[in-house]
């Protein structure tokens, strides 16, 4: 058997140039199916962490799906919104630790504007509990200050002390701009890959001195309050959006759930994000296992070249195998010699192929998190990642054996006696 290795491994490096390039066509396609794979997983991940530390998300009673769709990634909107007696008393239940507002409804640019307290930024956490930053300035802290998220800023070429204003509605149905009420930016926060990179937030003041002079979704004819004489004003909302809810201790959170979905003030739903967030990827689950089909797909177009280039390299190895023949070594022999060195093309292009996805990894995964928020971390295969490697050397071994068995036919008159 080592004499087989031996020669199948001496056989190969004599044709190193033409297998080289099968190597490396293997290669690709094994870090390629390894990384969709560690990609898929850690998206799911991130997704379903695309909120983090969060015990509860409140809103009007709607579908779990719809109150995460527009509370975290602020698309689509709310059937309803929440009285502020409502959220204070649920802010001040004995079992909650803190209690975050959010109010949505306006949007600058095709940008969402959430209106929210300043403790979202400190208490805002997102993937596997990452806190926000800034890359430059601060929270707001007076009424119409802003801060937007690092694509905002990106594409609309915005820096500190820019000033912006803002559109009531949002898409189709962004009607009035607040012109008379420009905000000043304040802070850019650094990119996430979340929601909030699409966002501009402002304070919930803020979003009431935005409609002092407004009834009933529209501005009131003839009046309009300066922009330097709204803090004269009681700027307490008197309705809220959504609510996000962190506990004292996680064991609350099916009774605070419960407490929140019987509430008697006005009809409320409490959802945990996680469960909401998994329930919502399982809608879009196709899309991860279209990607699984093509990059299992390459795997398949890999080894085919792989089977190519040692049945296209058999006629020029007739008189090889027949002098092998000539020395004694039988039809198995031969076979298995080509099996062999199919074999070990196949896994020298997986190991080379997990050195790339290694590389790869340590190159992109800032680029992967500050642009999708996919955290990729450099850690060794897992168990279902290995699965996935044998799985690839098994198949260049079904493989091989197509030439392996072309070559046994072979007879050593085929291989001595020239073909005219």
């Amino acid at each position: 058997m080592m004499a087989m290795l031996k020669l199948a491994a001496h056989s190969a490096w004599a044709r190193r140039l033409t297998l080289g390039v099968t190597l490396f066509s293997i290669a690709i396609s094994t870090a390629m199916l390894l990384s969709v794979e560690r990609i898929r997983l850690n998206a799911r991940q991130s997704f379903t962490q695309s909120v983090s530390g969060v015990d509860l998300v409140v809103g009007a009673r709607t579908g779990g799906v719809q109150l995460m769709l527009y509370s975290v990634f602020h698309v689509g909107q709310a059937t309803n919104n929440i009285e502020w007696t409502s959220f204070a008393a649920l802010a001040g239940h004995p079992a909650v630790a803190w209690a975050i507002p959010l109010s949505l409804g306006d949007s600058h640019r095709g940008f969402a504007v959430l209106g929210t307290s300043a403790e979202y930024f400190p208490r805002f956490r997102y993937g596997d509990g990452r806190w926000l930053k800034f890359s430059d300035g601060k929270a707001f802290s007076r009424v119409f200050e802003a801060v937007i998220g690092s694509e905002v800023a990106a594409r609309l070429n915005y820096r500190v002390g820019d000033s912006i204003t803002l559109t009531h509605g949002f898409g189709n149905q962004a009607l009035t701009e607040h012109a008379d009420k420009p905000f000043a930016i304040v802070g850019i926060l650094e990119a996430t890959g979340t929601a909030v990179d699409r966002t501009v937030h402002i304070s919930l003041e803020a979003m009431t001195a935005l409609h002092l002079d407004w009834v009933a979704g529209a501005p009131v004819p003839g009046l309009s309050i300066p922009q330097n004489y709204v803090e004269k004003f009681d700027l307490r909302p008197k309705e809220i959006t959504a609510a996000l809810i962190g506990l004292k201790s996680r064991a609350d959170v099916f009774r605070m759930q419960r407490f929140v979905n019987e509430f008697r003030g006005e009809p409320l739903l409490a959802v945990m994000p996680g469960v909401a967030l998994d329930e919502l990827w399982q809608t879009i689950g196709m899309v991860e296992r279209a990607l699984f089909a093509v990059s299992a797909l390459v795997i398949v177009v890999g080894l085919c070249g792989l089977v190519s280039t040692l049945l296209a390299g058999l006629n020029e190895r007739r008189r090889e195998l027949a002098i092998l023949r000539a020395l004694g070594a039988g039809p198995g022999d031969v076979f298995m010699m080509l099996a062999i060195e199919g074999v070990l093309v196949t896994t020298a292009g997986a190991m080379l192929g997990v050195a790339v996805l290694y590389a790869a990894t340590h190159l992109a995964a800032g680029w992967l998190l500050a642009q999708l928020g996919v955290v990729i971390a450099a850690q060794w295969l897992s168990p279902a990642e290995f699965g996935l490697l044998s799985l690839v050397v098994l198949t260049g071994l079904l493989a091989s054996l197509v030439p392996g068995w072309r070559a046994w036919r072979m007879s050593l008159a085929d291989g001595l006696t020239p073909r005219v």
